[in-house]
């Protein structure tokens, strides 16, 4: 029998640890990527199942590459232009703030001279790309506003790392012998990204319009991989980071009609390589240089997170972000990042940092990454997040009509719709301001308030008001309304939109006037016009639907008399025969079919 490959064995043993851990972590609320850390680690150090934990790192660093690619997907070069105050003027405060305060800690700790402290300052001012765009990713946050803020404060170190490596050229002692070397090779930068924005603007387009025509899914997905590789590589090679080379071309295709097959495309492969380089980060765990240096890094690694955790807070609240938001960015960049590994093995090279002192520093940006999650998800346990919505003056001249509408949902926007083509004037209240614009800009008159506040329903008409339509999407807002409505103004009639059919059972318990599901109708319909399509007539596909809507009201009486699941033999679980729903034996004349549809 064939010895197994040992690469088979060991990619093996990476699935195998993701498959497990993932899920468990995930259950326990911690999130897939402390999993995957766990998994890394007791692959790696504990059990020492695989020990080339570098040439693993090496090959799953491409999962940061192809995140970036899709990050930049998503952001388009108008997007990325109001985000410059945030990219260079807060970027660039927290990389030199938190470099400075970190090179004082690193030189008073011993740890190198004040050469080396510089680069072990800075290098641990960059926190992790990857580590904080899963953990926003997981939660839902990467379009919330400190999701975007964290992501410039991110966009801005993975810029900083060029400067960073010449900096160590600089302090190396190759400051006058290499000045004019520098020169030429920030020169060839510039122009590869200039190249890079050229050939994104006027070719990709056209060449993917191409091989589109071709009808060959692989040829598209060979030509997703090699744009995103071949533009991290063509960065590589002119000194800057190959994510941002990715990032670039993705913004460059932000545009495009392409995105969404390109996104769909890298998406398996940016999901699986991220995972496999999180199990790497805990394979090349060091645990011996750990507890060689276990007051070091005890003191040490919780010291310089704190530090630079306290700077992003500060910067964040002086740049104008709430409480909640600063202190959520603080909890989600006090880590170091990978490009630290870069940086400290190039210090190293150049004389700058000793090879236990780089060690030293690798290890504790590990740790540092693998305490992430933990600090992330206690920040989400303990902060209580306000939504910070904008508000627009309420003003309510000319309000007072038969029916006061609060909410205009597109539930609210069809009802209303009815409600003016009979000759029936309606005042409308909505807290989204973007919805009362838009509705603005359709000739509706909407005025903006909370119709959970009385004053606000006082000030738009309801003492006036015969009848008044609570179409709110969430069901706590819709029954404080009703509740309010009910003790306040029962004068008032009150026709509501209920959120499912638990919520119709409390309505009617309330006593409103008229509640409907927005989905029984449109279900009904839809139902109805399938039948039709399956070569029922329109008569008898309303009597079946008429049927339902009967089966459904007398269910409901029962279960607001027996409780939720009584009822159930009334729903039909399995195709039933039309003749017993279906009364007339006689040719239907044409005249009476239509009115009976």
């Amino acid at each position: 029998m064939a010895t197994p490959d040992p690469l088979f064995n060991e990619t093996l043993l990476l699935l195998g640890g993701a498959v497990v851990a993932a899920p468990i972590f995930k259950r326990l609320g911690l999130g897939t990527v402390l999993g995957y850390l766990a998994a890394g680690i007791v692959i790696g150090p504990i059990m020492r199942l695989i020990n080339d934990a570098e040439e693993v790192l090496r090959v799953s660093e491409l999962g940061v590459v192809f995140l970036l690619f899709i990050i930049g997907l998503e952001l388009k070069l108008s997007r990325l232009w109001q985000m410059r105050g945030d990219i260079f003027v807060l970027g660039t405060a927290q990389v030199v703030l938190s470099g400075l305060a970190l090179t004082g800690l690193a030189y008073v700790s011993g740890i190198a001279g004040w050469q080396g402290a510089i680069i072990a300052g800075f290098g641990l001012s960059l926190s992790s790309t990857a580590f904080a765009l899963q953990i926003l990713d997981d939660t839902g946050d990467t379009n919330s506003e400190y999701g975007r803020r964290s992501f410039s404060i991110l966009l801005f170190q993975d810029l900083a790392i060029v400067p960073l490596l010449a900096l160590i050229t600089v302090l190396g002692g190759g400051a006058n012998a290499d000045s004019a070397s520098m020169l030429r090779d920030a020169g060839i930068a510039v122009l590869a990204v200039a190249v890079m924005i050229f050939i994104g603007r006027f070719l990709l387009t056209p060449i993917f319009s191409v091989i589109a025509r071709t009808g060959a899914r692989e040829v598209m997905l060979a030509a997703a991989l090699l744009l995103v590789l071949g533009a991290a590589a063509a960065m590589q090679a002119v000194g800057l980071s190959m994510a941002m080379g990715a990032f670039l071309a993705g913004i460059m295709l932000a545009e495009s009609s392409y995105r969404h097959e390109l996104e769909a495309d890298i998406e398996p492969f940016r999901g699986l390589l991220l995972a496999l380089f999180f199990m790497a980060v805990g394979l090349s765990l060091d645990l011996k240089a750990i507890l060689d240096n276990l007051l070091i890094i005890v003191i040490g690694v919780p010291l310089f997170m704190i530090v630079k955790a306290a700077l992003i807070y500060v910067l964040c609240r002086l740049w104008g972000s709430n409480k909640e938001d600063a202190a959520s960015i603080a909890f989600l960049l006090p880590q170091g990042g990978e490009f630290g590994f870069v940086l400290f093995t190039t210090a190293m090279a150049a004389g700058l940092l000793s090879p236990s002192a780089a060690s030293l520093l690798i290890a504790g940006v590990t740790l540092s990454m693998a305490l992430t999650p933990i600090g992330a998800a206690l920040s989400r346990r303990f902060l209580v997040r306000e939504e910070k919505r904008e508000e627009i003056p309420e003003d309510f001249e000319g309000a007072g009509a038969d029916v006061l509408m609060v909410g205009f949902s597109r539930f609210g926007q069809i009802a209303a719709q009815i409600l003016l083509a009979g000759g029936t004037d309606v005042t409308i209240i909505d807290d989204n301001p973007d919805r009362i614009r838009q509705a603005a800009s359709f000739g509706f008159r909407i005025y903006f308030g909370d119709g959970t506040r009385r004053d606000v329903l006082v000030a738009a008409g309801i003492e006036r008001a015969k009848i008044v339509a609570v179409c709110t999407q969430k069901r706590e807002v819709t029954d404080r309304i009703v509740d309010m409505v009910r003790e306040e103004f029962p004068q008032a009639s009150l026709f509501v939109r209920s959120y499912d059919r638990i919520h119709t059972i409390a309505l009617r318990a309330k006593q409103v006037d008229y509640e409907l599901r927005e989905t029984l109708e449109s279900g009904l319909l839809f139902g109805m016009k399938t039948l039709e399509a399956l070569g029922l007539s329109e008569t008898e596909a309303a009597i079946i639907g008429d049927d339902i809507r009967k089966r459904d009201e007398k269910r409901l009486q029962i279960q607001a008399a027996e409780g939720f699941t009584a009822g159930r033999d009334m729903l039909h679980n399995r195709p039933v025969k039309p003749e017993p729903l279906i009364k007339p034996k006689r040719p239907v004349p044409q005249e009476e079919e239509a009115v009976s549809s």
